[in-house]
């Protein structure tokens, strides 16, 4: 991918990763690859069926790009283990975080998930959850961490990113900067954790810290308002959180994700011509929409108008762009697109 060689359309373009209903390459997601020209697709439980099927459909969604004259795109899912796994059996199935005991135990998980999932043409996988819960604390997240301890949760997190990584899976940390101290659910509410930045550096940083120490090639924002670091945007939107403390602070040079822009933390509160403004001002690399609909168009004409009425917006695309083609060069092998 040579991102030099992309036109403003492109550009916008990009920073989309979209979902879509339906087994096989439909209509609308021709659409949105070839007129919309996204970045990347999420699948979900509901384009899976059976593994040479889902090949079937990650192969001719990568075929119709290079087809359209497309950059390769980022073909994800959320593959966690337990109670988050879209791949259900024949792939291999695993218990999920919590039931881990070890490193040995996240390696074999990195690894066969890995194979498995490159083999059938994904080639970034939205995990690991490194969020820590405190012990006792009916926490949201409680079925999907690796524990407790932000240093456990560190080493175990770090291992499955390696071991992705290290077998062509690009790996994806969420959610920062941590929601396993919060117990309502960003699907449905926008939640509030009131905690001091120094605070959050003691506990819920310390994984996300160790994730961009091991380089984890994305970094997905949790749709909860940290009111001890900016009280008026949930992180997902947050230039505070996004731009000064992820990117700034920690300096943190990967792509960086929102969660599911039609979640009811976000969709509830917020217009997509505002989301994608916010968005965009806090430096976030690539806006996801998980569902079909109106907000993907919407979203790539405001990401378009945004960058051609203001040169800093369209000097951050570029950059966010030229990010993505230097993980999609370096993890998607053009020979199999």
């Amino acid at each position: 991918m040579q991102a030099n060689d992309l036109s403003i359309e492109q550009l916008a373009g990009q920073r989309l990763m979209v979902g879509f209903d339906g087994t096989e390459l439909t209509d609308e997601l021709k659409l949105q690859i070839d007129t919309m020209k996204v970045g990347g697709v999420i699948l979900f439980a509901r384009n899976i069926e059976t593994p040479s099927q889902v090949r079937r459909l990650c192969f001719s969604i990568q075929d119709y790009a290079r087809f359209c004259g497309q950059p390769p795109l980022f073909m994800a899912v959320d593959q966690e283990g337990g109670v988050v796994a879209r791949l259900k059996a024949p792939f291999t199935e695993f218990p999920g975080n919590p039931a881990m005991r070890g490193p040995e135990d996240a390696i074999e998980f990195a690894e066969i998930t890995a194979k498995e999932l490159t083999e059938v043409g994904f080639n970034m996988n939205m995990a690991p959850v490194m969020d820590a819960a405190p012990e006792g604390l009916d926490s949201v997240n409680a079925k999907r961490i690796f524990g407790h301890d932000p240093a456990y949760v560190a080493e175990m997190g770090c291992t499955v990113i390696r071991h992705f990584q290290k077998n062509g899976l690009m790996a994806v940390a969420k959610h920062f900067p941590g929601i396993g101290r919060t117990v309502l659910d960003s699907h449905y509410e926008l939640p509030t954790l009131d905690s001091p930045l120094a605070e959050m550096e003691a506990y819920d940083l310390i994984p996300f810290r160790a994730a961009i120490e091991n380089q984890a090639a994305g970094m997905m924002l949790s749709h909860i308002r940290y009111s001890g670091i900016d009280s008026d945007w949930p992180a997902s939107l947050s230039k505070k959180i996004a731009g000064d403390l992820l990117r700034e602070q920690l300096g943190y040079n990967g792509l960086v994700i929102t969660d599911d822009l039609d979640m009811g933390a976000i969709a509830k509160h917020y217009d997509i011509n505002t989301i994608i403004r916010q968005l965009m001002g806090a430096n976030v690399d690539i806006a996801l929409i998980c569902h079909p609909g109106p907000n993907i168009e919407a979203a790539r004409d405001q990401i378009l108008k945004s960058m051609r009425e203001d040169a800093g917006l369209y000097a951050q695309g570029r950059a966010s762009v030229f990010r993505m083609a230097e993980l999609k060069n370096q993890f998607i092998d053009t020979h199999d697109v």
